[in-house]
Parts: C-alpha cells; sequence; structure tokens
C-alpha cells in the first residue's frame, strides 16, 4: 500500500470517528461509556495509520539518501556562479549601471528603460548603488570625520532627543517627605544642506572607451564633496551648511585659551578637562601646521610626549589618545573629545547630472554630482576645545 492511499485510509477513518460520534451523542451531548470506549478505539486506529505514514515516509526519505550517486560529477563551467546569487535589482542591478554608463558617453541620447526609475523633475539620474557605494568609501578616506562621527541616514528633518537636565539623587529621613527634579529634554535638528561638485569632460574623452571615465568622475567627486564637507565639519557655521565642530556657537567646550607657547603641561589639562567618560573613547584633531610644534613638547623627564604609531595604518598617539590630522582644522585650536557624539545626517542619495548645452561651443560636457547633508555636536560637553596662542604653530 503506497502513502498516498494510507492517507486516504486515515482520512476516512477520521471521518466515521466524527460521524459515529456526532450520531451517538445523547440529549446533553455527552457519550456513554461504551459509545466512548469505541470512539477512543476508532481515535488509536487514526492514529496508528498517522504512525505508519510517518514511518513509510521515513523509509522512503532514506531509500532516496541510499540512491544517491557518491560523486556527483562536475557539469558547470570552471569559475561559473552556481546560480544561488541573489541578482541584484534596481539602482544596484548591472543593467542600470550599464546603462548609465551608456548614457554618460551618449550625452543621454541613449537612455534605456531601465533608466527610468531615476529620472527626476530636473532630468536628472540617481547614482547606481556601486557608484554610490564607492563615493562613500572615498569619502571615509578623504574626510577624518565621517570616520570619527556617528553617521545616519535622514529621510526628511531627524530630531535628536538631549536630555537638557537629570535627576539628582538626595538623602531623606527615615519617613520623611520626598522630594521631586524635573527633568527635562531638548531637541538637536539635523536638517539638509545641499552641496554639489561639478566638472567638464571633453567629448574625446567621452567616447574613448579605452579611459577609466567611470573611476575618473567617481574619484574627482568624491575628493570634492569630501574636501568640502570636511571644512564644514571643523568649521561651519550652520548656516546653508553643517555646524562645525570648532564653531563659536553649538561647536565644543572652550576648555582654555592660551596667552603664552603651548606646554605639555596643557595638553594634559585640555585631557583632564573632558569628563571621564568621553575620555574611554577620546582623540585629539589638530591642523597639520600644528604637528611640529607639538612634537617637540617634552615632559619632566625630557621625554617627548608624541608617541609615533608602532603599526602601519593606526593614528601616532599623545598621552596614549589617538591623534588625528586635517589641513581643515583651524590653526589656532586643538580638539579632544569623543567624535561619536558629533551627528552627520545624508539625506537620501547622491544623483548625477548632464550639463550638454551650457559647454556645447567648446566641445565640452559638463557632469554635476549633488547630496544633501548636515552635521551637528548634539552634546558639546563631549568635545573639549584648546585654543592656541597666534604664534604657537611657528
Amino acid at each position: 500500500m503506497t502513502i498516498l492511499e494510507m492517507r486516504e485510509k486515515r482520512n476516512k477513518a477520521w471521518e466515521a470517528a466524527k460521524a459515529f460520534v456526532e450520531t451517538k451523542r445523547d440529549k446533553d451531548g455527552l457519550l456513554s461509556e461504551e459509545d466512548a470506549k469505541t470512539y477512543a478505539a476508532m481515535e488509536q486506529k487514526v492514529k496508528d495509520i498517522g504512525a505508519e505514514i510517518d514511518r513509510m515516509q521515513a523509509m522512503e526519505e532514506m531509500e532516496n539518501a541510499l540512491n544517491k550517486p557518491v560523486n556527483t560529477p562536475i557539469v558547470a563551467k570552471p569559475m561559473k556562479a552556481d546560480g544561488n546569487e541573489k541578482a541584484k535589482t534596481g539602482r544596484a542591478s548591472d543593467e542600470y549601471r550599464e546603462g548609465m554608463l551608456k548614457a554618460l558617453r551618449s550625452n543621454f541620447k541613449q537612455v534605456s528603460n531601465v533608466l527610468q526609475e531615476g529620472v527626476d523633475a530636473d532630468g536628472g539620474y540617481l547614482v547606481p548603488e556601486e557608484y554610490d557605494n564607492r563615493l562613500i568609501d572615498v569619502l571615509d578616506q578623504e574626510n577624518i570625520m565621517r570616520k570619527l562621527a556617528t553617521k545616519i541616514t535622514t529621510s526628511g528633518e531627524h530630531k535628536i532627543n538631549i536630555a537638557a537636565t537629570k535627576p539628582a539623587a538626595s538623602w531623606i529621613e527615615e519617613g520623611g517627605a520626598l522630594t521631586f527634579g524635573d527633568a527635562t529634554f531638548s531637541q538637536i535638528l539635523l536638517d539638509a544642506h545641499k552641496l554639489h561638485v561639478a566638472i567638464k569632460v571633453t567629448e574625446e574623452l567621452l567616447y574613448d572607451n579605452a579611459f577609466g571615465l567611470e573611476n575618473y568622475i567617481i574619484t574627482q567627486f568624491g575628493k570634492a564633496l569630501a574636501n568640502a564637507e570636511e571644512d564644514a565639519f571643523f568649521n561651519g557655521d550652520g548656516v546653508g551648511k553643517p555646524l562645525g565642530l570648532f564653531a563659536e556657537n553649538g561647536g565644543g567646550q572652550i576648555a582654555e585659551t592660551l596667552t603664552a607657547a603651548i606646554k605639555a603641561d596643557d595638553i594634559i589639562n585640555l585631557v583632564y578637562a573632558l569628563k571621564r567618560p568621553y575620555r574611554k573613547s577620546a582623540a585629539f584633531i589638530i591642523n597639520d601646521k600644528n604637528i611640529a610644534a607639538i612634537r617637540k613638547l617634552k615632559d619632566n623627564n625630557g621625554a617627548y610626549i608624541w608617541q609615533p604609531s608602532a603599526q602601519a595604518g593606526e593614528p601616532d598617539r599623545l598621552f596614549g589618545y589617538p591623534v588625528y590630522t586635517s589641513a581643515y582644522a583651524p590653526e589656532n585650536a586643538i580638539a579632544f573629545g569623543d567624535y561619536k557624539y558629533y551627528n552627520i545626517g545624508d539625506r537620501g542619495t547622491r544623483s548625477f547630472k548632464q550639463l550638454v548645452e551650457l559647454f556645447a561651443g567648446n566641445g565640452m560636457i559638463g557632469y554635476v554630482a549633488k547630496e544633501r547633508v548636515d552635521g551637528k555636536l548634539i552634546l558639546p560637553e563631549a568635545v573639549q576645545i584648546l585654543k592656541l596662542k597666534a604664534d604657537t604653530a611657528a
């Protein structure tokens, strides 16, 4: 008897058991003792048939496993995918990427249907996801704040709740009255400020397939965006651009303003001006021009306080804390703090746009990359600023 026949037999036995119960109920809906025993036997038969079906299925699976060949012949070509990889769709698909390159090289005269999902009201096209990811990689390499800060992708105005005042504990006598404090909260708003970069490409270069046009555009756009971002993340005033880490209003807290040349003790005072919880993940940010003056500082034993990195790719250290340098950090200040409290909000995705008519007379094509980004230090006490004397770097 097959498994299918056994299943049909089980169904018939179960239907018979249900029909027996319905015909044998008394006026109270109960079964007599004899009928209950009969139904129990019918129910047990259904269970026994089910157990037999399970046994037959297990035997069939065992038989199939034993009948499989020990060695499976190779039928696919070497290095060919096994077909289990999930096909990329949308802007991540190979078709979209190829369509974008084709559109770039044809001055957007040959636009395939695959690009339609990236069309906006102004005739722009969303950057394919591979471009966007590599553009982010370039920004991370060129921009130290993107490495240190907290990055958020936003779709609208992003509000961050901040505890303005915190409740404090107090001692009371046994049976004494409780005192209640107020916990108040404020909000930091991450908006979206527009940043763009434009380049011109000759038509000859555009049609030259041997030239790495894709990598050239990504690299140039990435460097330009990264430089503009880092300048704003450090020095921005929050008007049409992010609010910088060194901003007078909304930036880090001023720990001290020096009136003489910087000394090793001033660095120590800066470290301990930062509260202990923030010091665990703290680092220095210094302008490149001030490095020479800092590296010459010595402790009371005559040893240099600067600690060169012992491993390639790792930052140098100052009193055990990492040191990051940037040409965009102000020359008259040193920052020390936990930069995870600087939030960078990326609004949406980056986009390309071509400018055909603007440079047509010169035989060139213009391209524009745009992004919308904001940045703010949400806890000023997490970063302490040491203001330097004007001639410190000298």
